[in-house]
């Protein structure tokens, strides 16, 4: 029994549909990483008010410790 030469055409195609579903799939990835990442953050800031809303230091003094902090990193 011969095999079915599949001409270069048919090649591409199933090889676009190959490259769209994987696209779909990363694209879902993304998304969902992109939300986790929003989430943590929010989490963040949420940790981040508690934490400020319990200590005795002034609005002044927390933005200026993490200021202060920043210009270390540089």
């Amino acid at each position: 029994m011969a095999r079915r030469s599949i001409s270069i055409d048919e090649k591409i195609e199933r090889q676009k549909q190959v490259v769209y579903a994987s696209k779909e799939k990363y694209d879902t990835a993304l998304a969902e990483l992109d939300r986790l990442l929003q989430k943590r953050k929010e989490l963040e800031g949420k940790e981040l008010l508690e934490a400020f809303t319990r200590s005795s230091k002034s609005l002044d003094e927390v933005l200026k410790f993490m200021q202060d902090d920043s210009e270390d990193d540089e």
